[in-house]
């Protein structure tokens, strides 16, 4: 885990150049700072908010960053205990010339490429998989194709109903093990339960709530799938604003996603997943105008975890732009990262920290900063400390 102290360490240094008007390069400023600062930058786990979209549907390789434009995490499914399946194996089967070519076009891009475990057709308690032998398994898996994390789609709606606890218990010797292959700050590790797992007494092994007090601190984030639920009941869950965000019903109580920060899990740490379309699932969808104003609204109270989707290519850089909307509003095309051979802007006259600030420079990608360049300079929002191993890289 990376060390706290270490971290505010970088945050100061990673603002103070950031918002200096001297006219020195961005690249001389991060070559300036000390070993410890860019360590810390280099391994750190991007910040909230998370923008992310799953791709199971087959398409012969992965989309271009104009594609997929607004998200910042983009999840291949699935790693299944046998081995790849669907669009992990459609990455596998690429050559290594290929997937680095990928990989680097999304570095540039400020985009995380991770991989979706089991999914719907695997049952890893009922089925008695080993949660340590299948960790390794995984993990060596990740490495081996040079992936950025993993998210634990965990489907095994038979043993978590069967309320023993077993389910419990398996995600978090699983989650644990994955972690001791997979470091924080290294690797992303998500979870992306069902939401009604959250119900407090409800669950006899404690729920995804007992989970979160064992483990939570090794999830980088979850994404609250609202999308599928344990059972046939309450099929219209979650599909206003206050059902979603507030207060859900007596079906699922205490499920909306304010309600399960109340109950004890970062709020900043809660991403709100929904389908793309009708047919991408059998319940949970709203319009992007509708999920706009909600996200909006969630924003307003305090969340900042950002939005799921299942899956591409149904929702790509149009439905993520439309969802976030005025909130976090995604740049025009022209202002994405560029790699040309001269600077692609000219310095800013503004006043004050505007004033003095050098073009953009070669090989410079700042599309990770959230704020991007919403007022013609560089707006840093309160998050963005961080500039991520994508965009520090090729300085170390």
């Amino acid at each position: 885990m990376v060390c706290l102290r270490s971290v505010l360490t970088a945050s100061v240094a990673a603002l103070s150049f950031l918002g200096s008007s001297q006219a020195a390069s961005l690249a001389d400023k991060l070559r300036s700072l000390t070993p410890s600062a860019r360590s810390v930058l280099k391994r750190a786990t991007p910040v909230a908010p998370h923008f992310v979209a799953y791709s199971d549907k087959y398409i012969s390789t992965e989309p271009t960053v104009s594609d997929i434009w607004g998200f910042n995490v983009f999840a291949l499914s699935f790693l299944e205990s046998y081995g790849p399946a669907d669009q992990a194996q459609e990455w596998a089967e690429l050559t290594a010339s290929e997937r680095a070519s990928i990989l680097q076009e999304y570095d540039a891009a400020g985009i995380s490429l991770i991989v979706s475990l089991f999914g719907s057709t695997e049952t890893p308690t009922s089925s008695g998989y080993d949660p340590i032998g299948t960790a390794n398994t995984m993990a060596a898996w990740v490495i081996q194709y040079g992936l950025q994390g993993v998210d634990i789609d965990y489907e095994d709606f038979a043993a978590f109903n069967a309320g023993t606890g077993a389910a419990e218990q398996w995600l978090g010797n699983f989650t644990q093990q994955l972690r001791t292959q997979l470091p924080q700050g290294q690797y992303i590790l998500t979870h992306a339960p069902v939401a009604p797992w959250f119900t407090p007494n409800r669950w006899g092994g404690g729920g995804y709530l007992w989970i979160n007090s064992v483990v939570g601190s090794l999830i980088d984030w979850t994404f609250l799938s609202y999308i599928r639920l344990p059972s046939s009941e309450g099929t219209t869950e979650y599909t206003t604003c206050d059902g979603l965000i507030y207060t859900s019903s007596t079906t699922w109580p205490e499920s909306a996603l304010f309600q399960i920060a109340d109950n004890g899990v970062p709020l900043d740490k809660l991403v709100i997943g929904k389908p793309a379309t009708t047919t991408d699932a059998t319940n949970g969808y709203m319009s992007t105008t509708d999920l706009a104003s909600c996200v909006a609204e969630a924003y307003a109270g305090g969340w900042n975890g950002g939005v799921m989707v299942w899956e591409y290519p149904d929702a790509a850089s149009s439905w993520i732009t439309a969802v976030r909307g005025n909130t976090w509003p995604v740049p025009l095309p022209q202002q994405q990262p560029t790699t040309s051979a001269t600077p692609t802007s000219t310095a800013p006259t503004g006043t004050g920290n505007c004033a003095g600030i050098a073009a953009w420079q070669t090989g410079v990608a700042v599309s990770q900063i959230e704020s991007r360049l919403l007022t013609g300079c560089l707006s840093v929002s309160r998050s963005m400390w961080v500039v991520t191993r994508s965009h520090t890289s090729e300085y170390f």
